[in-house]
C-alpha cells in the first residue's frame, strides 16, 4: 500500500527562470554541430558552469540549437565529451545565442523583479 501523498509545489523551477519564446527562436536555427543538416532540432540546456546540473535544468538563456540526435548524444556522453567531439564550446554558443535573441529583454527584465 502506498504511502499518503503529500502536498507539495509541483512548479519546482522558478518561472522567471523559463523564457518559451527564447527556446522558440532557438529552434529555428540549424544544429550547432558543424556540418550537421539534421533535423527536427531541439533547444538544449548547456549545464556545465551554468548553474544546472543533474536534475535541475539552468535558466533558458543557456541554450543551444541541436537536432534531436546531437541532444541525446550531449547527455549520454556528457557535455565535455561531446564538445571535445565535434570541435564546439556550448557555453560560448549559448552566450551568443543569449546576446542576439530578441526576447533577451524578457529575463533582463525578470532579474529586477
Amino acid at each position: 500500500m502506498l504511502p499518503q501523498r503529500r502536498k507539495h509545489n509541483s512548479t519546482r523551477v522558478k518561472e522567471k527562470f523559463r523564457f518559451p519564446s527564447h527556446c522558440a527562436w532557438v529552434r529555428g536555427f540549424g544544429c550547432s554541430v558543424p556540418g550537421c543538416d539534421e533535423v527536427p532540432i531541439e533547444a538544449a540546456h548547456v549545464r556545465v558552469g551554468t548553474g544546472g546540473g543533474m536534475g535541475h535544468k539552468p535558466h533558458d538563456k543557456w541554450v543551444i540549437s541541436l537536432c534531436r540526435e546531437h541532444h541525446s548524444e550531449q547527455h549520454r556522453i556528457g557535455e565535455p565529451s561531446f564538445e571535445k567531439l565535434h570541435g564546439i564550446n556550448m557555453r560560448k554558443l549559448a552566450e551568443e545565442f543569449a546576446a542576439k535573441s530578441p526576447h533577451r529583454f524578457k529575463w533582463l527584465e525578470a532579474s529586477n523583479d
